[in-house]
């Protein structure tokens, strides 16, 4: 199997709970990162793209460290499937 068919790789098996400014996130898809949870450019050439993820008021966002979440960036639970 290719590493593009093995991606995404799962990061960790529970959220990234973080307190996040405004501003334009890009979290990472495919698990390769250095810095988790967001894009390093790790991906090119193997088919995956950074998520563009928008806050506009200061929160509290669950980052999907699974990379399997339907939700995209944030955590819909996947990690408990996996």
């Amino acid at each position: 199997m290719s590493e593009n068919q093995e991606l995404p790789k799962v990061c960790a098996k529970a959220p990234q709970v973080d307190t996040v400014e405004p501003g334009t996130y890009w979290w990472c898809s495919c698990g390769l990162s250095k810095n988790q949870p967001f894009c390093d450019g790790s991906h090119k050439g193997t088919g995956k793209a950074p998520v563009k993820y928008e806050v506009t008021e200061t929160t509290k966002v669950a980052w999907c460290m699974c990379k399997h979440s339907a939700n995209g960036a944030t955590c819909d639970g996947s990690h408990n499937k996996i």
